[in-house]
């Protein structure tokens, strides 16, 4: 297999949580013919209205598919998906392109592509994504991109169904380095931005006013747009739930201690989310680490 996966190739997608629906859901609006598998089918109800078909297992999923997808939340659960009793290697061809979109282990990412290629011919890229559930929903997710390039060369075609940055970055588990890379500054720069908050809270700031005037200069960035207006406004419905983040940042300090980083800021970050999850707001959102540092800082909860 050579030639680039177009629509409507048969495809699949394995994992339909709030990113991996919505990834989906442009697969098959590209055209792409979908099957999907999730572990509660209700989850799948829009997509089989949309027309894509329905598998019981990731094993049947895999069958006949030509790009096979995985959106799932944590490592162990790749490794299920993957290598289980009716798990993708069980079903898949060979030379199919199967990517992984969670975000893992980088160590354990490029373990399961070997593992994979051994047992099932199979190339597995790992590709976690940034861009939150709007980019999924919009297809403009930043995929960082590892593994084969020849593999990602003929599945591209599906990538730009889901993602607007594709960047192959080198061997399996380079797009699991990188995104620990962004999680870390993403949560960092979120716990920064509490702290300016609550620093203006204390000194009698107004805090919409001091977001705006910080927006203008060169402290802007994504998380002082949007984060920093959660903050303000204590509204942590879910977007991306703490505990998720907190997974990600001990994936962040696995990854520096594996490559012997000088970290402090990593183990600074990773603990305050350790403190956030046990505070209680572990399913809340993660911009919640701002309603804890308020609170450590004595700022009245009506600001």
């Amino acid at each position: 297999m050579t030639e680039t996966i177009q629509p409507p190739a048969p495809v699949a997608f394995i994992g339909l949580g709030v990113m991996g629906a919505a990834m989906a859901a442009n697969l098959a609006k590209a055209g792409y013919a979908l099957t999907v598998t999730n572990r509660s089918r209700g989850k799948a109800a829009a997509l089989e209205a949309g027309g894509a078909g329905w598998a019981e297992t990731p094993a049947k999923a895999s069958r006949g598919a030509r790009f096979i997808a995985l959106c799932l939340p944590d490592t162990p659960d790749v490794e299920a998906v993957l290598f289980g009793p009716e798990g993708v290697a069980k079903g898949v061809a060979p030379g199919t392109v199967v990517v992984d979109f969670s975000t893992i282990s980088a160590a354990a990412a490029a373990g399961f592509a070997q593992r994979l290629a051994e047992e099932a011919g199979a190339v597995l890229l790992d590709s976690p994504v940034s861009g939150g559930p709007k980019g999924a929903l919009e297809g403009t997710l930043t995929c960082m991109i590892g593994g084969d390039e020849a593999g990602f060369a003929r599945a591209e075609p599906c990538f730009r169904a889901m993602g607007k940055t594709l960047t192959h970055l080198g061997p399996a588990g380079a797009g699991q380095v990188c995104k620990s890379a962004n999680q870390l500054i993403v949560a960092t720069t979120m716990l920064a931005v509490a702290e300016a908050l609550a620093l203006g809270a204390k000194a009698g700031l107004d805090g919409e006013k001091m977001r705006q005037a910080l927006q203008g200069g060169s402290a802007a960035s994504f998380v002082m747009e949007n984060h920093a207006a959660r903050m303000l406004s204590g509204q942590f419905a879910p977007g991306f739930r703490a505990e998720l983040m907190r997974k990600d940042l001990r994936l962040s300090a696995t990854a520096m201690r594996d490559h012997a980083v000088f970290a402090p800021a990593t183990a600074l970050t990773a603990q305050m989310l350790e403190a956030l999850c046990t505070s209680g707001r572990g399913g809340l959102d993660s911009a919640s680490v701002g309603a804890l540092v308020a609170e450590l800082s004595g700022v009245p909860g009506d600001r």
